[in-house]
């Protein structure tokens, strides 16, 4: 295919800034989405990522390609049990930091991320191949905190610290939690550091759904928290936009959907094509 090389070698060509949104299941997406960045031998500026839009983000930054990243993510998330045979191998000695008696439905992310997170991860940020911020909320100062610098796992942790689900993560002075709570789709942060903005919001798309159920208590407080994201991410949108905005159909998947990661991954895959479609276009014009 041409445009794979006139892409990837034309001199002069637009450096892209690439946000990632947050929306935990929904979030494994991006692995699919970036695909497109492989196919056509483009490599982002800089990528800034919140929640599981930080995870993707920081793999793709360590070097990961988009296909390595699915079949990782595919591999953890088969099924229920190939998780726990995962998680089990790796679980011996961490279970005292993984989880208390205490609050036993509250995880210690940190512990967790650096159970399942690939071992290019285990590193430090001046070790990635491109730039990366991981955004994160501060708990008490009520307000955004971009994380470039340091460990990666932590920054993570804290990027995807979801209230009821995760404890806080305390960076130095701050306690911080998901960077959902205050930059769902964070490609403002990015935006002065790329001629060509592209944003992929997985935070879902406004539908309703046949027939009544009511949730449970652990589904209610995850959804809500869905809907919170959706609405800053809509909200947002009404007084910036990035140059290429590309939205997945993943409205229909709850926030602990993983183990649909089948179905999330075909959902997934027009987005991908039309990321391809709008690049080109975009490269086409300017190179």
């Amino acid at each position: 295919m041409s445009g794979v090389t006139s892409h990837a070698n034309a001199r002069g060509r637009p450096r892209v800034a690439l946000a990632l949104g947050g929306g935990s299941s929904r979030g494994l997406a991006h692995a699919v989405v970036l695909e497109a960045f492989d196919e056509l031998g483009i490599k982002p500026s800089i990528i800034a990522g919140t929640s599981m839009g930080a995870v993707c983000g920081a793999c793709y930054a360590a070097g990961m390609s988009a296909a390595e990243m699915r079949a990782a993510f595919r591999d953890c998330f088969a099924s229920r049990a190939s998780f726990l045979r995962l998680a089990a191998g790796k679980l011996r000695g961490s279970i005292s930091t993984l989880w208390t008696l205490r609050s036993p439905a509250i995880v210690d992310n940190v512990t967790l991320f650096e159970m399942l997170l690939p071992e290019v991860l285990h590193s430090d940020f001046s070790y990635l191949k491109i730039p990366f911020v991981a955004v994160a909320a501060d708990f008490y100062a009520l307000e955004q905190v971009l994380i470039e610098r340091g460990p990666i796992i932590p920054a993570l942790a804290a990027s995807c610290a979801l209230p009821s689900v995760a404890r806080p993560v305390v960076l130095g002075d701050r306690v911080l939690i998901d960077g959902g709570y205050i930059n769902p789709l964070p490609f403002d942060v990015v935006a002065d550091r790329g001629d060509i903005t592209v944003a992929v919001d997985v935070t879902g798309d406004t539908q309703r759904r046949p027939g009544v159920r009511v949730p449970g208590p652990l589904e209610a407080v995850t959804g809500a928290t869905q809907l919170l994201f959706h609405s800053i991410t809509r909200e947002k949108l009404k007084h910036t936009t990035p140059d290429i905005l590309i939205r997945p159909k993943v409205g229909n998947f709850a926030a602990f959907d993983y183990f649909r990661i089948a179905e999330i991954f075909a959902a997934a895959e027009p987005a991908k094509e039309d990321l391809k479609r709008q690049l080109s276009q975009v490269f086409d014009a300017r190179t």
